[in-house]
C-alpha cells in the first residue's frame, strides 16, 4: 500500500500571546555554513516546493545568460517583486521600451501597488489597477528584453515549452543542484519550477558567493546595491540586505524565503501553512547563530502581537530552531 503518512515537519516559529502560545507554524528549513555543508537540516527534507517568487534572482540570471542587457536597478528589480512605487514602474517602462514594447506586452495580471501611499493616491486620483503596478512586472519585463534580444516570440513568452522558460528550467536545475520536481504557474501567470528546501539554499550560496562579474555575481551585486528595487520603501526584504551588508535575500508567497551572506552562511524555508510573518525572524535567528552579524536587521529580528495596538507577545523561532542554537553554544531567545 502506498504511504499515506503526513511529512514530519519541524516547528519554525511559535506565536505568543499574552503568555500563552496561540500559533505554531511548521515547515522545513535547511541552513548551510559558509563552507557549504549542511548546518541545520529540519522538516519534509525530501519534500517537493514550489519557491515562488524566492525563486526571482534565478529568473533574473536565466535573463541574463540568455543575453538580456540588464545591469543595476534593472538587474535588481528583474530579480525582486517590488512595491510598486513610481520609480519602479519607470525602470519597468524602461526595461520594456528597450524591447521594443509597452505596457500591453506585459503578461502579469493587473494589481494595485503594494505601496499604501502609492496604492492610496493612485484611488484618489481615479486611476484604475494595471499590470505594470503589479509586483511581478519587473521580472516580466525582463523576460520580454530577453526575448527580444533573441529574437524568440514575445506573446506567448509565458507558455513552459518558451526558449526562454526552457533555459529558465536549465538554469533551475543547474543552480539548485536538484532537477526541477515539479512544473507549476505561478501567481503572475509565469512558469514555476518546482525544488527542494535544499536546493534554494543552495541556490542563494552560490549566487551570494559568486565571483564579481560572473552572471551570479552581478546578480548578487545589483541586488546589494539596489535593494529598493527587490522590495521598496520600508520592504523587509530590502531592509534586510540594508542592514545585512552583503546579503542577498528574497521571500516568496505561501511562506517560503532564502538569504544568503556574501561568506557563504545560507537558510532556506518552507513554512507549511503558507503564512509568511515568521520566515525573516527565522531566517535572521538561524544566521546570527552561523556567525553573521545580523544586528543592523535587528528591527525585523523580532514580531510584536498586538493587543489593543500594544504589545502582549511575539512571533519567536520556535524549538526546532532555537533548540539547534542551544546546542551550537548559542543563547535561546
Amino acid at each position: 500500500m502506498p504511504d499515506t503518512s503526513a511529512p514530519v515537519l519541524a516547528e519554525l516559529a511559535v506565536v505568543t500571546r499574552s503568555g500563552l502560545v496561540e500559533s505554531r507554524h511548521l515547515g522545513t528549513l535547511v541552513a548551510l555554513d559558509a563552507d557549504g555543508s549542511v548546518a541545520l537540516a529540519v522538516g519534509d527534507l525530501d519534500g517537493t516546493v514550489l519557491p515562488r517568487s524566492t525563486t526571482k534572482p534565478v529568473q533574473a540570471l536565466a535573463c541574463l545568460t540568455a543575453g538580456a542587457p540588464l545591469t543595476g536597478p534593472e538587474l535588481a528589480i528583474a530579480a525582486g517583486s517590488h512595491t510598486g512605487e513610481d520609480e519602479h514602474v519607470r525602470v519597468v517602462r524602461s526595461l520594456l521600451e528597450r524591447a521594443g514594447l509597452d505596457d500591453d506586452a506585459l503578461r502579469c495580471p493587473v494589481d494595485w501597488p503594494e505601496d499604501e501611499g502609492t496604492r492610496l493616491r493612485l484611488i484618489r486620483a481615479g486611476e484604475e489597477r494595471s499590470r505594470v503596478r503589479m509586483n511581478c512586472s519587473g521580472k516580466h519585463a525582463a523576460m520580454l528584453l530577453a526575448c527580444a534580444v533573441n529574437g524568440w516570440s514575445t506573446d506567448d513568452y509565458l507558455a513552459v515549452d518558451h526558449p526562454l522558460q526552457q533555459h529558465v528550467r536549465r538554469t533551475t536545475a543547474e543552480i539548485t543542484g536538484a532537477d526541477v520536481r515539479h512544473d507549476a504557474v505561478d501567481g503572475c501567470g509565469a512558469p514555476l519550477f518546482g525544488t527542494t528546501v535544499l536546493g534554494l539554499a543552495t541556490a542563494f550560496r552560490a549566487v551570494a558567493t559568486a565571483e564579481p562579474g560572473t552572471p551570479a555575481g552581478l546578480v548578487a551585486d545589483a541586488m546589494r546595491e539596489h535593494p529598493f528595487y527587490v522590495g521598496g520603501s520600508g520592504h523587509q526584504n530590502t531592509e534586510v540586505m540594508r542592514g545585512v551588508p552583503g546579503a542577498v535575500a528574497k521571500g516568496g508567497a505561501e511562506g517560503v524565503i532564502g538569504v544568503a551572506a556574501r561568506t557563504g552562511q545560507a537558510v532556506a524555508m518552507k513554512v507549511v501553512d503558507g503564512s509568511p510573518r515568521a520566515t525573516t525572524v527565522v531566517a535572521l535567528r538561524v544566521l546570527g547563530a552561523l556567525g553573521v552579524d545580523v544586528s543592523g536587521a535587528a528591527a525585523f529580528a523580532s514580531v510584536p502581537v498586538l493587543g489593543g495596538g500594544l504589545p502582549v507577545g511575539e512571533i519567536a523561532p520556535g524549538a526546532a530552531v532555537e533548540g539547534w542554537v542551544a546546542a551550537r553554544g548559542g543563547s535561546a531567545a
